[in-house]
């Protein structure tokens, strides 16, 4: 059957939410490198790794046994087990896997989950820019107001009490937290995250902290979660998952902690939307978080040693770049060679093969700068490094 001139037009009864919404920029560089040859690409935050052979053969194994129905919708409760020790273990944080853990369809589902359980009409919600795309849609499809606090290259794109004090109405309902940072590899520090929490307390502002990148941190300290500041606890819900530490992005698991409230309605939404997380991708995720420890610091190891090799890089050729301390991106600044950052990425593109992200695809606060994801080959790098030195001298 083929599409007839009946009269009948669907396009005009699309919601206009949707219409408006501009299709992601990372994709559209990445599009275009995949239809040509030879060319590299440092555009999409996928580790280059496969899923270590022990979490997959977990997977394989649960198809063996016959583990194919659906879980809770919550999401086991040997996985959910796993998930609070793996919390406490690492960052000192106890939740209570019956009341406080939901497991998502990757960390992106629990963000949206969140956002919808909160959100009324007209709410804004404060969202730290340069940073992952898909926060602002995801407010205005829940019929939020996005609030901007564009973070700045001088204070290495870290958010400041002060940034967000200008920013809070009394709309305002929650943060959204994205460090490690996507794009820019910023980290807060225990210090930053104690000024954002004087801000914070005694307002009624929750907060989403994004912390998917948690594991790939570079400095002597660990990860710090604002949920383990004083006072912060109670309203920050955290959302991570299994794409970036274990090399799992295919599998699509991620989760959300927090208050029991907000996980019970984070989970009755889950619970119509989706119903439940995919079977086989929790049993494997409860081997990773049980025996995936050395897994996690082999590839954070590899990545440490590709970030030194393309911030030097970036460095030498004049294209100024701070030290990303997190995540597995840098963010060159490109102002110095008179090009927007969408016209030095096509042109560097169709000219050397080369494909990377313009900054402004992550907020207007990101215009001037690209983002490269080191999450390739040494090798790539290197290549990648060449041509773009190429393309700059030029």
């Amino acid at each position: 059957m083929s599409i007839n001139n009946t009269g009948f037009n669907p396009e005009k009864l699309l919601n206009n939410t949707v219409c408006n919404m501009p299709p992601s920029g990372i994709r559209r560089f990445f599009d275009i490198a995949a239809e040509m040859q030879d060319c590299i690409s440092l555009g999409v935050g996928e580790p280059d790794f496969v899923t270590p052979w022990h979490i997959r053969d977990e997977g394989i194994y649960s198809l063996e046994k016959g583990h194919t129905h659906y879980t809770s919708n919550a999401g086991l409760k040997e996985l959910r087990v796993e998930i609070c020790n793996y919390m406490k273990r690492r960052f000192e944080l106890s939740y209570d896997p019956l009341t406080q853990v939901v497991v998502t369809v990757g960390g992106s589902e629990a963000i949206d989950l969140f956002l919808r359980s909160i959100i009324e009409p007209g709410d804004e919600v404060m969202i730290c820019e340069p940073s992952f795309v898909c926060y602002k849609p995801i407010v205005q499809l829940a019929g939020g107001v996005p609030v901007v606090i564009e973070t700045k290259a001088e204070n290495e794109f870290r958010l400041t009490p002060d940034e967000l004090k200008a920013a809070i109405t009394p709309k305002t309902k929650a943060l959204v937290l994205p460090f490690p940072n996507n794009p820019t590899g910023a980290v807060m520090t225990k210090a930053d995250l104690e000024g954002i929490a004087e801000v914070l307390r005694g307002t009624d502002i929750m907060v989403l902290s994004d912390e998917i990148y948690a594991e790939l941190t570079y400095s002597d300290d660990r990860h710090i979660s604002i949920a383990e500041i004083d006072g912060m606890y109670e309203r920050t819900v955290i959302v991570s998952g299994f794409s970036k530490a274990y090399a799992m992005t295919g599998w699509r698991l991620g989760y959300a902690l927090g208050h029991p409230a907000i996980i019970k309605a984070m989970t009755k939404v889950h619970q119509y939307a989706i119903m439940s997380a995919p079977t086989t991708a929790q049993y494997a995720a409860i081997e990773a978080l049980r025996n995936g420890d050395d897994d996690i610091e082999m590839m954070k190891r590899e990545y440490n040693y590709r970030r030194q090799v393309i911030v030097k890089g970036f460095n030498e050729m004049g294209l100024e770049c701070f030290e990303p301390r997190g995540a597995f991106y840098c963010f060159p600044c490109i102002k110095s060679t008179g090009l927007d950052s969408n016209s030095f990425c096509e042109k560097l593109l169709y000219s050397k093969r080369l494909a990377v992200v313009p900054g402004n695809a992550f907020g207007e606060s990101g215009e001037g700068f690209i983002r490269c994801s080191y999450a390739y080959s040494i090798d790539n790098i290197n290549e990648a490094l060449n041509r773009m030195e190429a393309f700059v001298k030029e």
